[in-house]
């Protein structure tokens, strides 16, 4: 068992009593509601692959305004960040 490697679920070929197989799906598939509409969910991939599928995800998502606001939030929190820990901001202005 390696350290850096998950470890599998097991798997079990058990049937509900009262379960109809005509029905939809499994009565025991724990799946999320958007999990169709991801490509980040599902195998394991590793991180470059999970940080490659969340960019084109970024990138063909619909909502531009979204996408947006997020990169503003995320720069008004870096400044904060940088304000707090005393950066001195002169350094990228020319003389």
């Amino acid at each position: 068992m390696g350290i850096l490697k998950l470890r599998k679920n097991k798997k079990f070929s058990y049937t509900p009593r009262y379960y109809d197989d005509k029905g939809e799906g499994s009565p025991f598939e724990i799946k999320h509601k958007f999990d169709e509409h991801r490509k980040t969910v599902g195998a394991n991939k590793g991180l470059k692959g999970t940080f490659n599928d969340a960019l084109n995800d970024l990138k063909n998502n619909p909502d531009r305004q979204a996408n947006k606001r997020i990169l503003i939030i995320i720069a008004v929190l870096l400044l904060v960040f940088l304000f707090i820990i005393d950066f001195d901001l002169s350094i990228f202005l020319p003389k």
